[in-house]
């Protein structure tokens, strides 16, 4: 099944997340301890990202170009406000804010290196590797979040799935058309990108920026395009 690891990934998020709300009578520091070292592992994560970076100079162009997007637009406010509708629409039973858990988890579980290498290497070459190891990752990451955000984490497990699932189908057709030289390109200005919002959210959940990180995320996309129009031209 093409789809496998996005499936696997998605179940991960949501059996952490279960169990999560199982250890939600965790001493509040604890818990702020823990979220405070998987905020530093998410920062050490999105600098091995950036220092691998070829071509910096389009990942400011993209970050740029892609935040102004995000703000026009006010993606993350969209985003706060479906995790509101949720919240309406389910109840918040347990601790932790459904919007904050649901954006929170959204940007963590999509943004980065693995989940569009993950992606392609399940659509261009039928291997879900990289998905499941992304899933056991996430697993963990579910846990820990949920503990702090509550449900809005369990529910952006479907998000997840939907990002995952779109690049492994897109993988597909885009083989057709892209020479593999090109996709190496993208993926790396992927995770370059990707790395640069990864220390964003870091630096959020550490409380030392509050900055609206669900606008950046129209830059992935940009950097991609930015690359094959470079590429053709």
């Amino acid at each position: 099944m093409i789809l496998m690891g996005a499936v696997a990934n998605a179940l991960a998020i949501f059996i952490g997340g279960l169990l999560g709300l199982v250890f939600t009578f965790i001493p509040e520091s604890i818990k702020d301890s823990v979220m405070k070292i998987q905020a530093l592992v998410i920062m050490t994560l999105g600098i091995q990202m950036v220092v691998g970076a070829e071509a910096i100079i389009i990942t400011l162009l993209s970050l740029i170009i892609g935040t102004i997007i995000g703000e026009v637009i006010q993606l993350e406010a969209l985003l706060n406000r479906f995790g509101h509708w949720m919240e309406i629409r389910l109840g918040d039973k347990h601790s932790g804010n459904l919007s904050q858990g649901f954006v929170s988890g959204t940007l963590v579980f999509i943004v980065g290196a693995m989940a569009i290498v993950g992606g392609l290497d399940a659509g261009l070459r039928g291997s879900n590797d990289v998905l499941y190891t992304k899933a056991m990752m996430d697993f963990f990451i579910a846990i820990v979040m949920t503990t702090t955000y509550g449900l809005g984490v369990i529910i952006s497990g479907v998000p997840a799935f939907i990002y995952i699932s779109i690049i492994i189908l897109s993988a597909q057709g885009i083989a057709a058309v892209v020479p593999e030289d090109i996709l190496q390109q993208i993926i790396f200005q992927v995770s370059a990108t990707g790395g640069v919002i990864l220390l964003a959210i870091g630096m959020n959940m550490m409380n030392i920026t509050k900055m609206r990180v669900g606008n950046m995320i129209p830059a992935i996309f940009v950097g991609m395009i930015m690359v094959y129009i470079m590429n053709i031209i």
